[in-house]
């Protein structure tokens, strides 16, 4: 499971997660590409998921980079306890993704192949995602 070796600060708060994507939109190592089309806040777990689900069907062919890392603690307080005192512990880690960023890319196995992994992929993910292929310019 991906996470932070060290954080600056324990707890952060919400904020938002509005907009497109400006940084990391487009195929920069692989071939193919997973974008995501909705703003979530993907976990460690899912990433991890996804990755396992991408790999165990190119069979270890090819090559797969994840572009996206979980950075942002997420706090939660325990069951049955009463409304104040304080905000939660760190649970787990979550990635903000953006609208338009690719998640994970893809090299060295045939088209349909490819597809298909990310497909799988995909439905791990708590976001819509969309696969693309790099423009040949």
């Amino acid at each position: 499971m991906l996470l932070p070796k060290k954080t600056k600060y324990r707890k952060v708060r919400i904020g938002k997660n509005d907009g497109v994507a400006t940084r990391g939109n487009y195929i920069a190592f692989g071939d193919f590409g997973l974008q995501a089309q909705s703003n979530e806040r993907v976990t460690s777990r899912q990433i991890e998921a996804a990755r396992q689900a991408m790999t165990r069907y190119i069979k270890r062919g090819g090559k797969i980079w994840i572009r996206i890392f979980p950075h942002t603690p997420v706090t939660k307080k325990p069951q049955d306890v009463k409304m104040g005192s304080g905000k939660g512990n760190p649970e787990y880690f979550a990635a903000k993704v953006k609208a338009g960023t690719v998640m994970f890319e893809m090299k060295g196995v045939p088209e349909d192949v490819a597809r298909e992994a990310m497909r799988l992929a995909g439905h791990k993910l708590p976001v819509k995602t969309k696969f693309i292929t790099r423009e040949v310019a």
